[in-house]
């Protein structure tokens, strides 16, 4: 079991606060934050922070303990808040990759607003860069969107294979060249199909370019081209091309939660609980 108190004094410190700092916004003696910090790494036989005279810094296990430390700690909040009949109330500032509007979103924002009439919900449906750029600037409190090949920020939610999807099972090459409909730079499905198509030296060029996913369907539907698109959120009307020989695979595309890394306010903590659980389903 973890002391709450002790995750506390972790998170504030791993936001970038120093010991001193983290006892003046506590309240607490600097000792006892120290003796905080010490009994948590004695719990998990880890070391989670560095320090030096100047700097203070996590390795990488207490990066890892940064995500166990705010379920924990949001999770009994949750627990209090349901005991208790408390009402959520205040301004949620969400934003979604626009791919997943048409699959399970819409439902679990029904659910969510059902449970929470009070919340006001400001929505942004976005490409993942601009979402993330978005939360970065503090213009979102939280996002659910793809991260780009290689990155490891936001809370990992799902993993879906990225496949080519055209208005039928067979692409239709056009002089020798893979037609292609495509978001604008900078787009992650863009620069994986990019990525992959010229590893396999596959002739190509740009047909049709939208930013957005409503106008790139329509440009599928139409016979423009192919697009690269989540397999398991295929839009209607598009089926996932067959001709593995002629197309080349495209890897698996990640789908992450951004959140602040200290524990979340009750709505960002609601609706991220509600994201993992219809995720787990999906």
């Amino acid at each position: 079991m973890f002391d709450p108190a002790l995750l506390q004094t972790f998170l504030l410190i791993a936001e970038g606060n120093s010991f001193s700092e983290a006892s003046r916004k506590l309240g607490l003696r600097q000792p006892t934050v120290s003796d905080h910090v010490r009994k948590l790494e004695e719990l998990v036989g880890r070391r989670l922070f560095v320090r030096d005279t100047h700097t203070v810094s996590l390795t990488i296990e207490g990066e890892a303990m940064i995500e166990f430390a705010r379920n924990i700690l949001e999770a009994n909040e949750r627990a209090k808040r349901h005991f208790a009949g408390a009402k959520l109330r205040g301004r949620l500032r969400f934003g979604a990759s626009e791919d997943l509007v048409s699959s399970w979103l819409p439902d679990v924002l029904h659910g969510f607003m059902r449970d929470h009439p009070e919340v006001d919900l400001e929505l942004t449906i976005a490409l993942s860069n601009p979402l993330i750029a978005k939360f970065d600037a503090g213009e979102l409190d939280v996002a659910l969107c793809k991260r780009w090949p290689g990155d490891d920020r936001g809370e990992f939610i799902w993993r879906d294979s990225l496949v080519w999807a055209g208005n039928d099972e067979e692409p239709n090459f056009q002089n020798g060249q893979l037609p292609l409909i495509v978001y604008p730079p900078p787009s992650i499905s863009r620069y994986i199909a990019l990525g992959a198509l010229e590893q396999a030296a596959v002739p190509w060029r740009i047909a049709c370019t939208s930013g957005s996913l409503s106008g790139l369907v329509a440009a599928t539907r139409a016979g423009l081209g192919v697009m690269a698109h989540s397999r398991r959120l295929m839009p209607k009307g598009l089926h996932e091309c067959a001709d593995t020989r002629r197309l080349p695979k495209l890897g698996d595309v990640e789908f992450v939660l951004l959140r602040p890394r200290r524990a979340a306010r009750a709505p960002v903590s609601e609706l991220s609980a509600a994201i993992v659980e219809r995720a787990e389903q999906f």
